[in-house]
């Protein structure tokens, strides 16, 4: 049994629902679920977990928990504001944010400013306002797990010595269900191919992120912000078998790798039970039966979005909330038939053209900037 009180935010998609399923197994006390309207799934974990408060951002959703959930004694709200605003009055010990794409970022700074533990899965708060979070932590004596498979295997690793003495972070990709394609090969892709991961089930934005390796692009990004790192210190390596979560280089040469199936549900554990390690809830780990580990450097020109986000990481300011910002929209329409695969890139670049140069962004830069881009980007779709 854990004794801890956590709030879970984004609770109904893939990440949150395996974090509430690690909860459950360890008995941990769920006190707030926030989701956006997915109201099946909430009035089960209402009914599971019996948390205090709930939040549906859907205004029209939580209307209608709200009448499914009467005979409960759980609360529930609408509203974007509301679930940001729990999130930084609720008392509890752990904050899962779970939530997808910029819209996790407001939720990360509540649950900071509020001195919780930030049990991180939602990678564009460090993409998107990494200094920021940072100075909020610190002025606020907060801390952050990162619940991202990549970055919980960092985590791990760098126990194993001190800061200055890491020679680079090696940041493990699938490659996704493209590796090996052309960029010819990839002008005929389908939403249908880029759906099909060969390893990881998780959500539709994010697995045509894999794709396209703009995941692995933002996952550079938060790495840089999460550990203190320079750019020039996180490398990239595709990693078919997705065992190798991720590993450190230390000055030494030495290298040290963290190793588990690909079960989001460990990350989730080892958030929740930090710093002890429990009885797992994930299978263990047959390297015989697995055999063999292979890795290989990213093909850049075949999936530019990589080398794109390399570019911002390295300027840095708002060009990385810009990538991300034009990166959000392009997904959005290739997922709704309006773009191709190819066509992610093209639309990207396009739209982080003009972005200003402004080195150390302070919040109301960076969502200016993010409204910008996103408007552009959709302005450019509709040029003929």
């Amino acid at each position: 049994m854990i004794k801890k009180k956590v709030a879970i935010l984004g609770s109904t998609g893939s990440v949150g629902t395996q974090a509430a399923d690690v909860c459950g197994r360890f008995g941990a006390d769920v006190v707030f679920v926030a989701a956006n309207k997915d109201i099946k799934t909430l009035e089960t974990q209402i009914r599971r977990f019996k948390p205090i408060y709930c939040a549906a951002v859907d205004e029209n959703a939580a209307s209608l928990l709200k009448a499914a959930v009467a005979d409960t004694d759980t609360k529930v709200y609408s509203g974007y504001d509301s679930m940001c605003k729990l999130t930084e009055q609720v008392e509890c010990d752990v904050v899962y944010n779970a939530v997808s794409g910029k819209n996790g970022l407001m939720p990360t700074l509540a649950a900071l400013r509020s001195g919780k533990t930030l049990a991180l899965a939602n990678k564009e708060s460090m993409v998107c306002a990494g200094q920021t979070v940072n100075r909020i932590k610190k002025e606020h004596n907060s801390k952050i797990l990162p619940v991202d498979s990549e970055h919980c295997a960092i985590f791990q690793c760098l126990q194993n010595g001190s800061k200055r003495e890491v020679k680079r972070i090696l940041l493990t990709a699938s490659g996704g269900p493209f590796f090996g394609m052309t960029k010819k090969e990839l002008e005929k892709v389908t939403l249908s191919d880029a759906l099909n991961h060969p390893t990881w089930k998780m959500g539709r934005k994010i697995t045509v992120d894999s794709a396209t390796l703009a995941n692995k692009g933002l996952e550079i990004i938060e790495a840089m912000h999460l550990f203190g790192v320079g750019y020039g210190k996180v490398k990239v390596l595709v990693h078919r078998e997705s065992i190798v979560h991720s590993m450190v280089e230390f000055k030494d040469n030495c290298v040290i790798a963290q190793l588990s199936v690909p079960d989001m549900r460990y990350p989730a554990q080892y958030a929740l039970t930090y710093p002890n390690r429990c009885d797992a809830v994930a299978e263990e780990l047959d390297l015989c039966k697995i055999s063999k580990l292979t890795f290989a450097e990213p093909d850049r020109e075949a999936f530019p979005m990589l080398a794109l986000a390399e570019s911002c990481a390295e300027k840095g300011g708002v060009l990385p909330c810009a990538y991300n910002a034009a990166n959000e929209v392009a997904a959005e329409l290739f997922l709704q038939g309006r773009l191709s695969f190819n066509g992610i890139y093209e639309l990207v670049s396009k739209a982080i053209t003009d972005v200003g140069d402004v080195k150390e962004p302070s919040l109301p830069d960076i969502l200016e900037t993010d409204a910008y881009v996103r408007a552009k980007a959709y302005s450019l779709k509709e040029k003929p």
